[in-house]
């Protein structure tokens, strides 16, 4: 049996930054990061609507080693990094589901050189360092407001009762 057809979506760090030096994911490219640790409708949304900003839309995901580094629980993430990444890949909306090791996304941001940054929520955009970095090239940061209030963390509570 082959390979589900949107395994081809996952990408290393380094054949992500291959793929968009060569063009072949297509410009505007649009980056977001995070940990998707269980996969809500609001995540959904602010992804679909993340991607409608440009013609590629690069979802950078937290290792598992950051994700505990994050403070988020000694039992997160729920789902280890190839699940999570395959399931966003799964999306019609993401391009390119990637990763990246340390506490924050600036180093896999300068190498990827996106056009647009987005975050969820109520960040103060001007306030991160991510935004100076992609300002440096011309780039732009968008705060997406959360348009239903979910959140894995509340999830989890909730099962746990």
């Amino acid at each position: 049996m082959s390979a589900a057809r949107f395994e081809s979506k996952i990408l290393s760090r380094d054949a992500c930054a291959a793929a968009i030096a060569l063009g072949k994911l297509p410009r505007p490219l649009v980056f977001t990061n995070g940990v998707f640790d269980i996969l809500h409708r609001g995540h959904a949304t602010y992804l679909d609507q993340a991607a409608q900003l440009g013609a590629t839309l690069v979802v950078a995901i937290n290792t598992d080693d950051s994700v505990r580094r994050l403070g988020k629980g000694d039992d997160r993430p729920l789902n280890r990094q190839e699940d999570r990444a395959a399931l966003l890949a799964a999306l019609g909306c993401v391009s390119a589901v990637t990763w990246f090791h340390e506490d924050t996304p600036v180093e896999i941001i300068g190498e990827l050189r996106p056009d647009l940054i987005v975050k969820g929520g109520d960040y103060d955009m001007e306030t991160l360092p991510e935004t100076a970095l992609v300002k440096t090239w011309g780039g732009r940061a968008l705060a997406i407001p959360f348009e239903f209030e979910r959140s894995t963390t509340s999830l989890v509570k909730r099962i746990r009762g």
